[in-house]
């Protein structure tokens, strides 16, 4: 699963890369808040809709409340399964709640993601940040939901809008960062600038969508760097941000397609 995300930058961004993009920010946007952005925690975050001919952004909350959850306790128990969907079961799987909104696509603007590996010999796990290179933002795609028998604002009655994290089968550099855990080798589903904005195309097609799940992201087009801590709330030793990158002693390398080491490449 892909638990933790960030965006660490200037929302107008966001504005630039979808044309006539209009703002829904009823709440402060602080990027220092949102370096590391944590799926359990169920806050709003930034999303791209495409409605009514119109790119949107609208803030919606990280984990999905699907109907059948029609109990708090239900809500408390089943809802962390929900931040993350598997494109496998969008199309595939027909009984699934991901098939039945499969056409409520949205993108999920990030600066990068988090990620723990497990290394041999060592008690704790050690996070990593990444994201696509040569790219100061980037979008992952998910599905999206509104929930009328969970308002945001039980006063007023607004609905409130959630979505869920694709993921897909990772490939071979992920696979050594995202190691171990009952939702081992699995990554984002990363896509191209082009790809990202066909996504939310409202006449896609379910070979379209499959033809988009098919993509893999290839691990030279990704940069990773250890960091300190992602959860934590043991201080950094060095003083810099969660995201900054950070030398373990003695960790053992990543492993190239090719037998040799891939080239870690730094934040700055």
């Amino acid at each position: 699963m892909c638990l933790d995300i960030a965006y660490y930058s200037a929302l107008e961004l966001i504005d630039g890369h979808f044309p006539d993009l209009l703002n829904d920010r009823r709440i402060l946007f602080d990027p220092e808040q949102y370096i590391q952005v944590m799926a359990m925690a169920h806050l709003p975050y930034p999303v791209i809709l495409f409605e009514d001919g119109k790119y949107r952004c609208r803030y919606f909350e990280w984990g999905i409340i699907a109907e059948y959850m029609d109990t708090p306790e239900k809500v408390r128990t089943l809802r962390k399964n929900m931040v993350n969907a598997r494109s496998e079961k969008v199309l595939d799987d027909r009984q699934s709640f991901w098939y039945r909104i499969r056409h409520k696509r949205c993108l999920i603007p990030v600066t990068g993601i988090y990620e723990h590996r497990e290394v041999k010999g060592w008690k704790q796990k050690v996070p990593y940040h990444i994201r696509i290179k040569d790219r100061p933002f980037f979008c992952l795609p998910g599905l999206y939901h509104y929930n009328e028998k969970f308002p945001s604002d039980p006063e007023t009655g607004e609905v409130r809008g959630m979505f869920t994290l694709l993921t897909r089968n990772a490939n071979s550099l992920m696979k050594q960062i995202h190691n171990s855990g009952t939702n081992a080798f699995r990554m984002p589903v990363f896509l191209p600038p082009a790809l990202e904005l066909k996504w939310l195309q409202p006449d896609l097609t379910d070979e379209d969508i499959r033809s988009l799940f098919a993509y893999e992201m290839p691990s030279d087009r990704l940069a990773y760097w250890p960091v300190f801590s992602i959860r934590g709330k043991t201080i950094r030793p060095d003083g810099k941000l969660k995201n900054e990158p950070y030398a373990f002693e003695n960790l053992p390398p990543l492993r190239n397609n090719e037998g040799g080491t891939h080239k870690q490449t730094a934040l700055f």
